[in-house]
């Protein structure tokens, strides 16, 4: 089980720790914020995008294909006025050299990404609340 702790700071900045680990959240300025960190949502789609890189990063290794010029681009793609998001559209970007024989493999090698596959299949989240001791 993992275990985050999360502390509420200044203005719109909220920290995760957890096994010695730090990610600081902040809100953009036209949020609020002071725009020193990601937002929540950020890390979320950052999360996505590496995730998915990793098993391209992994599937590259494993058949011993060189990983330079191989990179991901994400797009999140959002109804006209901005206020509902639409699609996550990720695009592997592949050097002349890859070999073609792989293409469509690499591609479903990143969609076993973990984070993809919760998106997919989300777990219960609860929520409660408790009194700290006093």
């Amino acid at each position: 089980m993992v275990e985050m702790k999360v502390s509420l700071g200044d203005d719109q900045k909220v920290t995760a720790r957890w096994d010695g680990f730090e990610v600081k959240t902040d809100q953009p300025v036209s949020y609020g914020g002071e725009g020193t960190a990601p937002s929540p949502f950020e890390l979320f789609l950052a999360s996505l995008a590496t995730c998915a890189a990793f098993y391209v990063l992994e599937f590259c290794r494993t058949r011993d294909i060189p990983t330079e010029g191989v990179s991901l681009v994400e797009r999140l793609i959002t109804s006209e006025d901005g206020k509902e998001d639409k699609a996550i559209e990720m695009e592997i970007i592949l050097p002349p050299e890859f070999p073609v024989k792989y293409e469509k493999a690499v591609v479903r090698a990143a969609g076993m990404c973990h984070v993809k596959k919760t998106i997919l299949n989300p777990p219960e989240i609860t929520l409660t609340a408790r009194r700290a001791a006093g």
